[in-house]
């Protein structure tokens, strides 16, 4: 009797470990920052954890820096297709595939990376931009603090100081800004910029204070000029397949941990980085350039409302009519967020 009992149990036991392991979900996450990185360490670390945590260990999360699983402009069809279950990238990265997302990208838009990650979400949230991810599960959008302009020999103080200077652009709606000023835009990815400045292909870079601590370039760059003429916009977002294939609590997990939460955690990263960023700088004894207002400058102000204009021109010439309504959508959103 004691020995049919003990198989019992034996059986009982097999049975519920493989349902544990058939109940167990690895979610493998891919984006382009360094792995030691803050960014990489204090949000999609810290996602992974809160998750795995949250769902008593049926969501295990593979997380995958640094491109090794899809380079930064093929992450989002990445997540698409399933060869990574989330892709976390910057949607200038796929040039034309999220036109009104990118209008958050423009000048006056958001002037803090808390800002314009609560831009962005709302924009999502209210259904502004949502059909531009029909195509997958977004878990939340965050954005860079203003992108400033930096270089390794020239003293930017005007727009015309940019001339003929080779800055690679993040992406083409700020390149078309900088050409607008002068320059030369040059497009690659970020973790490609390190050894384009060590080899003279570019003679400077757009990017926030964040980037140049994350990337490592303060080193190379000796002068920053402060002029806030852009915001990268980034996507974190989950195959649809993957995210359908859930259990309901594990569905209910995901769902938690989506949308402005995360938004505005990823914000509040990226504004301490961007502080630690300059302060690299400043200890350094860089010269730094700090333009208030660009938009009221009269120097800055042309090229940046050209580029302000020229863009929601050609939104509507590509026959997307509500371009100026969702930009109207961003500047109100932007009161609302505050800075």
């Amino acid at each position: 009797m004691n020995r049919t009992f003990a198989r019992c149990l034996l059986a009982l036991s097999v049975a519920g470990l493989a349902t544990t392991a058939q109940a167990e979900t690895t979610l493998r996450l891919s984006h382009f920052w360094p792995g030691a990185s803050a960014i990489n360490k204090q949000i999609f670390e810290q996602w992974a954890k809160t998750v795995e945590k949250e769902s008593n260990g049926e969501i295990k999360v593979q997380n995958f820096p640094s491109q090794t699983l899809s380079q930064a402009d093929e992450t989002y069809d990445a997540a698409v297709n399933g060869i990574a279950d989330i892709g976390i990238t910057a949607q200038g990265y796929t040039n034309g595939r999220f036109p009104l997302s990118q209008i958050v990208e423009l000048p006056g838009v958001a002037e803090s990376a808390p800002q314009g990650a609560c831009v962005l979400q709302t924009l999502y949230d209210e259904d502004k931009i949502a059909s531009e991810y029909d195509d997958s599960h977004v878990l939340f959008m965050f954005t860079t603090g203003p992108g400033y302009i930096h270089t390794k020999d020239t003293d930017v103080q005007k727009p015309g100081d940019l001339e003929g200077l080779r800055i690679r652009r993040p992406t083409a709606v700020a390149g078309e800004i900088l050409k607008n000023m002068g320059a030369q835009p040059v497009g690659m990815p970020a973790p490609d910029i390190y050894t384009s400045l060590q080899r003279g292909v570019i003679d400077g870079l757009s990017f926030p204070w964040e980037g140049i601590k994350s990337f490592q370039l303060g080193e190379q760059l000796h002068y920053h000029t402060q002029v806030p003429f852009y915001t990268l916009i980034f996507v974190a977002t989950m195959n649809q397949n993957t995210y359908d294939r859930l259990s309901p609590e594990a569905k209910k997990v995901i769902d938690a941990n989506s949308g402005m939460k995360w938004a505005e955690k990823a914000g509040a990263v990226f504004a301490a980085q961007d502080k630690a960023g300059k302060a690299q700088a400043e200890k350094a004894g860089d010269t730094i350039r700090v333009i208030d207002n660009p938009l009221q400058d009269s120097d800055w102000q042309k090229p940046l409302q050209d580029g302000i204009d020229n863009y929601l021109s050609d939104l509507e010439s590509r026959g997307l009519d509500q371009a100026r309504d969702v930009y109207q959508a961003a500047l109100d959103a932007s009161r609302s967020c505050g800075q």
